[in-house]
């Protein structure tokens, strides 16, 4: 069960991205340092308990049109062995739980083990910020394949509710600077 803490973390996750998503080759932005906010998301929750998973969505403001991006982003207690150097966001003290280690989702074992697990349908979406709250807005497309274990997470978001391929994906939303919501596929089986 996903626990939402109410406090501090400092560095706080979107000061941690800013400096951190220009580094990307992802980075679709245009202007010299990104102004995020954050604009949605969902989360999984770990079997073991020990690691934070979010699928962050924010938005870059600082070009000429906002660009919207997901984070999946993982909250350890300690360093992850073995975890590529830009894997590493950086460091954030929790007004709770001390240090957390912040990656990048995509190069942690157990964020992408949960997130196989919500394509073929043995894990629950959590609301990003109540605990213990399914997020029924978070829905899966299509039938993932048994035993697979590959999954591409869509870096830039785009407001489409599904691939062009027959794979099972993962659809979730987001809402843009304006107000204006939009829905798009997260990752794909």
């Amino acid at each position: 069960m996903s626990f939402i803490h109410r406090t501090t973390m400092t560095p706080t996750k979107l000061e941690l991205l800013t400096g951190w998503l220009p580094k990307q080759s992802w980075y679709a932005g245009d202007a010299e340092k990104p102004e995020l906010v954050r604009a949605g998301g969902f989360r999984l929750d770990d079997p073991e308990g020990e690691v934070g998973i979010e699928f962050m969505v924010v938005v870059d403001t600082a070009g000429r049109e906002p660009v919207a991006y997901l984070v999946p982003l993982a909250y350890r207690g300690a360093a992850l062995e073995g975890a590529p150097g830009e894997a590493l966001l950086g460091t954030a003290e929790h007004g709770v739980l001390g240090t957390r280690w912040i990656y990048d989702g995509v190069h942690d074992p157990v964020v992408t083990a949960q997130l196989l697990a919500l394509l073929r349908g043995e894990a629950v979406p959590q609301h990003q910020s109540e605990s213990d709250t399914p997020d029924p807005t978070v829905t899966v497309h299509g039938d993932a394949p048994a035993g697979g274990s590959h999954v591409r997470v869509n870096r830039v978001l785009r407001a489409a509710e599904h691939e062009r391929a027959s794979c099972a994906h993962v659809v979730a939303g987001w809402t843009w600077p304006d107000g204006t919501a939009a829905r798009g596929v997260f990752a794909t089986a």
